[in-house]
């Protein structure tokens, strides 16, 4: 348990920002929030009501990415800081600056704010996109001494983004004078119960092939990691003097498309009507993918497995992932639950 201690969680109102506040509140932590709009914070607190009663250890601050504004207050007094805050994006924007700025920058200010405030440490959320060995035409794992080449062909915006922001923050703890450790946490693939309809756009891929709106099956796949697993690595990281100076990926079991897929079928009976069995000839997808930019920057990793180890989190600070297949079908029956499919 906490103690009492203070924490600071930047993005509360998102997927993995929100299952860090109840897993904190959970421990006995005293949560702060930051939000874009305080509008947010009725429905924030109805979706963690669903997980935990946050009494009065519960309060939400004002803070956006892209503006100096209410940082300072938000972190004022906090032990720790979880800056798990930055924007998300399938699709590339049209201006590559429209994900880079905010995630660069806003990372700048959430872990400029904590060292100005002596926090203990800052444990930031990046991404396994920032631990890509770029060799798309074949099949590696990578570790945590692994950094993507923002200038590789085909890279996404978004792992871009999130190269650059993690970059950026550790420059700017290793030319601080303050006693504020970092450490990241990179997630895979982020799937597990949902607590409202509005969920991270991760979970488009079990909620698009409940739906039927995936028409085929392609030959690709990931690294699973469930958002309960991802919070908790997050408060291991926070509170482990091993962690600091570190970084963590956070992946489960490799799963192919149609390993979900099949997963579905056979345990949610007529709830998984929809979910395709076709699976899609590599050519097809390349064929698309002349037409789609999206589809295109994935046509060379089809049937490629790229592979996250997790080792380090497991051997450093003892944290396991739970079975694919309970994460899979929690976020599956919430997703239905809540109405989304």
């Amino acid at each position: 348990m906490s103690g009492g201690e203070t924490v600071l969680v930047t993005g509360g109102s998102g997927y993995i920002g929100g299952w860090c506040v109840a897993s904190l509140l959970q421990r006995g932590y005293v949560v702060r929030t930051t939000v874009r709009d305080l509008a947010k914070e009725a429905a924030v607190r109805a979706s963690l009501a669903k997980l935990v009663d946050p009494g009065n250890r519960l309060s939400f601050h004002a803070a956006n990415l892209t503006s100096d504004d209410g940082w300072d207050a938000a972190v004022e007094g906090c032990d720790y800081v979880l800056h798990v805050a930055s924007p998300l994006g399938v699709s590339d924007p049209k201006d590559p600056n429209d994900l880079i700025v905010p995630a660069r920058e806003g990372a700048k200010r959430a872990i400029a704010a904590a060292v100005k405030a002596k926090v203990k440490r800052v444990v930031m959320t990046s991404s396994v996109a920032a631990t890509n060995r770029g060799e798309l035409g074949s099949d590696w794992t990578a570790d945590e001494t692994v950094w993507t080449d923002p200038a590789m062909p085909k890279l996404s915006v978004y792992a871009k983004s999130k190269t650059l922001a993690e970059r950026a923050a550790w420059d700017l703890i290793h030319t601080s004078s303050g006693h504020t450790t970092l450490a990241t946490v990179n997630p895979a693939l982020v799937l597990g119960p949902v607590t409202s309809d509005d969920f991270s756009e991760s979970v488009q891929v079990v909620e698009r092939l409940l739906s039927g709106r995936v028409p085929g099956l392609p030959r690709l796949g990931f690294n699973v990691v469930d958002v309960r697993d991802v919070a908790d690595l997050h408060i291991r990281a926070m509170t482990d003097e091993k962690a600091a100076g570190e970084r963590f990926i956070a992946a489960g079991n490799y799963a192919w498309m149609a390993d979900i897929a099949e997963l579905l079928r056979a345990r949610l009976g007529a709830g998984a009507a929809k979910v395709p069995t076709r699976k899609v000839p590599d050519f097809v997808i390349r064929l698309a993918g002349l037409f789609d930019k999206d589809l295109g920057s994935v046509t060379p990793g089809l049937g490629h497995r790229h592979d996250f180890s997790h080792d380090k989190a497991e051997r450093i600070l003892g944290w396991k992932p739970r079975p694919l297949e309970e994460t899979i079908l929690d976020c599956a029956n919430s997703l239905i639950a809540t109405g989304a499919v």
